[in-house]
């Protein structure tokens, strides 16, 4: 049987690793898991924390290859970057909900979207408890994910002079986005 080991590092971060061909290769999971799922980590189930206590979407590599396209794969689970403007959300202005595009999770509302002139949709905050955010290793970047499936959605940054509520720039990737119009309860 595989074995399995977590560790809670400095940062508070739980450092989940899955046996891979005889050793185990960590994951970062920027938020803590929940004891409730403590059995699912005795198997060596990779997994990130969600939003909701004692959720999360758990997915191997190989499941994530079957359900995402290429480029939404190297995106979302390489943390990639789509082209500046070249996004089918960057200019879209209807009403509705932008939900993860890997597992559906709701993060913006379109009332908290703008338009920043950076070539990718902007939001000036996210669903409460919906988007984790992780200072990059060097320092000059915060990185964004999902909180319930860990998928790369951009960059927030903040203190930029924008005329919002929060002064805060969520840069996300559209291809990390599924868009579902109509209400935003």
């Amino acid at each position: 049987m595989a074995t399995f080991m977590s560790q809670l590092s400095h940062t508070g971060r739980i450092v989940i690793a899955k046996p891979a061909f005889g050793f185990a290769a960590p994951r970062r999971v920027a938020t803590s898991v929940s004891l409730r799922n403590a059995p699912l980590l005795r198997r060596g189930v990779t997994m990130a924390a969600a939003g909701e206590p004692g959720t999360a979407v758990q997915k191997s590599e190989d499941e994530w290859r079957a359900i995402l396209s290429p480029e939404q794969f190297r995106i979302l689970r390489q943390k990639g970057t789509e082209y500046p403007g070249t996004g089918a959300y960057n200019k879209t202005k209807d009403d509705g909900t932008y939900e993860c595009a890997g597992c559906g999770t709701p993060l913006y509302k379109s009332t908290t979207k703008f338009d920043s002139g950076c070539g990718w949709p902007a939001f000036f905050e996210g669903i409460p408890g919906a988007i984790n955010e992780t200072r990059d290793p060097d320092g000059r970047r915060v990185e964004i994910t999902c909180a319930a499936c860990g998928g790369h959605l951009g960059h927030v940054f903040k203190g930029e002079g924008f005329k919002t509520p929060t002064d805060a720039r969520h840069c996300v990737n559209s291809v990390s986005l599924k868009f579902t119009p109509g209400n935003q309860s």
